[in-house]
């Protein structure tokens, strides 16, 4: 069965289209250092939200009327969604998916029935995109949706839980081997407490860290050699989750010994429920060599969940793209839209539309970003601020050639004022005039 009848494959018209059916911006095949646009950004298709969700909130139902779910044998939606994935990535020219495996078909009554089911669907999706550019950038096992993993999965207090979740990675693991997957991301959904009161916060990040040991020594003991990567969320749904920002990960992996095997999976709404920007939480991950794959969406300021919405603020794009180039770019990861369309805009064209916008966002980022590093406008300027530290006694203190006394000795009779400006406003008008003349051309 076909869906998207109505729609053709969607190709560049640039800046001046005024179809939202076009993309502006995104022109996939430009050459930009010798690659074309899509191997710098690397979009990826997030099954959850574009084919699982039928636009339910916590105050309302299913408002979505998604053909391809109408189904009621699991099997048959699974095959559906997936005939319904080929379609739309085909129409956007998307070469990469994400998805949980419960995304894919609904839990058994045991989990070796939910294995079963998840092996026919996953037989299915193989045969499917053999022979087609569409490759799954990375898989993950839904440990957090069932009632079992209302206290957590790996973090549980019972231990039966404990070791469901890990059956279900293992599976989820293998399965993302078998469709040669470039990654697999860890969220811990619930992995946190709701109050200290009954929390044995000792044992549970002890538990944290054993699952993922566990994980990592059973990928490399099948032959899976794709990136592991960990997605950093402060709460939500519980209300405080141990990994909390880049950050505290990375203070976890460092103190049980895991900082060699996992990069970071960084979500733009995920960033600001943790009181940070993207930009930051993308910059602290690059700069720890951590910056493995990016979950692109925004939130609402004036919102205080993860809205998860596509994204279209040129500004969070062209930093947050500036990030990924001065890390070298993708290797195993991409951008992978986690973002769902708003409630109200139930048809199949928003849909469309909503990745177009958001690739559209990303690319105009993407070239605004590359002229700023190609130009060295930030890099200069960040290098005079800190000049002071290229002089001899400078130079002592990176090097850590130099203590207390001698640098008491060195200020004693000095009159030491205020450092240069930081020129902020400037800067920020800088950022703001190259972005001006990109919308120039």
């Amino acid at each position: 069965m076909k869906y998207f009848t109505d729609f053709t494959k969607v190709k560049y018209e640039g800046p001046d289209s005024t179809n939202p059916l076009a993309f502006k911006f995104y022109n996939p095949d430009e050459i930009i250092d010798g690659k074309p646009m899509k191997d710098h950004l690397r979009f990826s298709v997030a099954f959850w939200h574009t084919f699982a969700y039928g636009g339910v909130d916590m105050f309302g139902d299913a408002a979505f009327d998604r053909p391809w779910n109408k189904f009621t044998d699991p099997l048959d939606r699974a095959y559906a969604r997936i005939d319904a994935m080929l379609e739309f990535t085909e129409l956007l020219g998307l070469e990469f998916f994400c998805f949980h495996d419960r995304d894919i078909t609904p839990e058994g009554k045991t989990l070796r029935e939910s294995n079963a089911l998840l092996d026919k669907a996953i037989a299915y999706m193989k045969k499917s995109i053999a022979g087609t550019n569409l490759k799954l950038l990375w898989g993950t096992a839904n440990l957090f949706s069932n009632p079992r993993y209302a206290q957590g999965a790996s973090t549980s207090p019972d231990a039966n839980v404990f070791a469901y979740a890990a059956g279900q990675a293992k599976k989820a693991i293998e399965v993302t081997k078998e469709l040669d997957g470039q990654g697999y991301v860890f969220w811990g959904g619930r992995e946190g407490y709701e109050t200290l009161l009954n929390t044995d916060m000792k044992l549970e990040l002890d538990n944290l860290a054993t699952f993922l040991s566990m994980a990592a020594d059973y990928a490399r003991k099948i032959g899976f050699k794709g990136q592991f990567y960990i997605e950093p969320k402060p709460k939500e749904p519980t209300k405080h989750q141990y990994d909390f920002d880049a950050a505290a990960c990375l203070s976890f992996l460092k103190t049980y010994g895991l900082d060699d095997t996992f990069k970071f999976n960084i979500e733009a709404n995920h960033a600001t429920l943790a009181g940070h920007t993207f930009a930051h939480e993308l910059r602290f991950a690059r700069i720890n060599d951590k910056l493995g794959s990016i979950d692109a969406n925004q939130g609402d300021m004036l919102l205080g969940w993860d809205t998860d919405q596509f994204p279209t603020n040129v500004y969070d794009t062209t930093l947050a793209m500036y990030e990924v180039i001065k890390a070298g770019g993708f290797k195993t990861g991409g951008l992978n839209f986690d973002a769902k369309v708003r409630r109200p805009s139930h048809t199949l064209k928003d849909l469309l539309v909503g990745h177009i916008v958001g690739m559209d966002t990303f690319a105009f980022g993407f070239k605004i970003a590359h002229k700023l590093v190609q130009d060295q406008v930030f890099e200069k300027i960040v290098a005079e601020r800190y000049s002071t530290y290229s002089s001899e006694i400078g130079q002592k203190i990176r090097n850590k050639q130099t203590n207390f006394e001698e640098l008491e000795n060195y200020v004693i009779d000095k009159e030491i004022g205020m450092p240069n400006s930081g020129r902020q406003e400037e800067l920020e008008g800088l950022l703001n005039s190259y972005i001006y003349k990109a919308l120039r051309g």
